[in-house]
């Protein structure tokens, strides 16, 4: 029997979603709203924001929709899978209390002290001048988060005191993120190396996806702006089986069965940010959500039905055992706007699109893009996540990097080391050959 689906949004993680979905034979038809150019080439377009959720539910009801799959963070937390199930629609997607995960950084951080979960030590203000005093009396590095939604971008790590002013002056004063900046966090900087592992939940039942790494600063080697992700990887050379297991069990049950004893289900993405300090895995945040560029280099490699187990969850019924991947690796290079992130860009004529997704392994997800007469053109900020799956990081790199190089629109911006780490480290990995071709001692970098 085929299932007939609706995705909510309009970036590169929907499109994402919308190729994985379209791979499944139960399949029927596929509606996004509201979407993008690329987007309408894969599913039907309806002209429907993302953020009205009567009309997302009326339209579900009327054109008897079997499942909703809710790409963004923001119409979970505004409520949509509570407007939905009220409804009776099928939706795969966390209810508003669950969501605060992400919702509410406060929210976060006393759910993970309730459930023993290992994060960094944070403070949290209401007051512009409570925060500056704080400020004054701790010494070294802090975090400074504005509580709220922030699409990706309301994190400063300040090295200095004046950064750290700064940070609150824009939350407080500039007023930023809107009512995202009502409270800010100021934590401790946790040392490490980033990770995000992303699980399906269904009611208890976890199932973890692959880990991913994500590269937050618009520049090469982390400097520049914080950005809503400009690439990332998967898998995480170093993060095992068992490691993964580790951290479902000392972090996504935890905070699971914490949300249970609180009356609060949870069916949809819980996404764990994460830090890998020397004492362990530590949570810098909580999505509600896929992640967004994670999602891109995550599915070009999943074998399982994404249909299947999304519709399970949505449900609240059981998922497989484990997800099945493609061997090898992916790497996703994000093309963004010119300007991003200060300002965007809009307008500019895309070319090259059929030439990179016609190199093999890859494939090309839009984000920010929008049609212009028969033209494609940018809408603003990440306008493309380039993907590309291959044996290998270096192959799956020379093949993401040789599809941006055929894509050209004025003023592009990509970094040019994404996953160039996991490349690294897999060299130093494989043994040295003789001329015999024998192995020999090999040398890490």
């Amino acid at each position: 029997m085929s299932i007939d689906v609706l995705v909510i949004g309009g970036g590169g993680r929907e499109h994402a979603l919308i190729k994985a979905l379209r791979r499944s034979p139960r399949l029927g038809r596929l509606y996004c709203a509201p979407g993008n150019a690329g987007i309408g080439r894969d599913a039907e377009l309806l002209d429907i924001p993302g953020d009205d959720l009567e009309a997302l539910a009326d339209f579900a009801e009327a054109n008897q929709v079997d499942l909703t799959v809710v790409g963004p963070e923001a119409p979970l937390v505004a409520g949509i899978a509570d407007i939905f199930r009220a409804r009776n629609l099928r939706i795969f997607g966390p209810e508003r209390e669950a969501a605060l995960l992400e919702g509410s950084k406060a929210f976060a951080k006393e759910v993970m002290a309730s459930a023993g979960i290992p994060t960094a030590e944070a403070f949290l203000f209401e007051e512009h001048e409570a925060a500056l005093r704080f400020l004054g009396e701790r010494e070294g590095p802090v975090v400074v988060k504005a509580d709220g939604l922030a699409a990706g971008k309301g994190v400063s790590v300040c090295r200095t005191r004046q950064e750290a002013e700064e940070a609150l002056d824009e939350i407080f004063r500039q007023r930023r993120f809107g009512p995202a900046g009502d409270r800010v966090l100021i934590e401790e900087v946790l040392e490490g190396e980033e990770l995000s592992l992303l699980a399906i939940v269904s009611g208890e039942q976890i199932l973890p996806l692959a880990p991913a790494q994500d590269y937050k600063r618009i520049f090469d080697l982390d400097e520049g702006p914080n950005t809503g992700g400009m690439g990332s990887y998967s898998p995480v050379p170093g993060v095992n089986a068992e490691a993964e297991e580790s951290i479902v069990n000392t972090i996504l049950k935890p905070v699971v069965t914490e949300l249970g004893l609180r009356g609060i289900g949870f069916r949809g993405v819980l996404y764990a940010g994460l830090m890998l300090t020397d004492e362990g895995p530590k949570v810098l945040e909580f999505n509600c959500r896929f992640g967004d560029p994670e999602t891109q280099a995550l599915l070009p490699r999943l074998r399982s039905d994404l249909l299947e187990i999304l519709d399970a969850a949505a449900r609240g019924q059981e998922l497989p055992a484990r997800a099945e991947w493609e061997e090898g690796a992916c790497v996703s290079v994000v093309m963004a706007s010119k300007g991003y992130p200060a300002s965007s860009s809009k307008g500019d004529v895309i070319r090259g699109l059929e030439d990179a997704e016609a190199e093999d392994g890859v494939s090309v997800f839009h984000a920010g893009t929008a049609w212009s007469g028969d033209e494609v053109v940018t809408d603003g900020g990440r306008v493309l996540a380039v993907s590309a799956v291959a044996p290998s990081f270096a192959a799956a790199r020379e093949r993401a990097y040789a599809a941006v190089g055929k894509i050209y629109f004025e003023g592009a911006q990509f970094r040019m080391d994404i996953a160039l780490r996991a490349e690294e480290r897999e060299a130093a990995r494989q043994p040295r050959r003789h001329d015999d071709g024998s192995a020999g001692p090999g040398t890490g970098r």
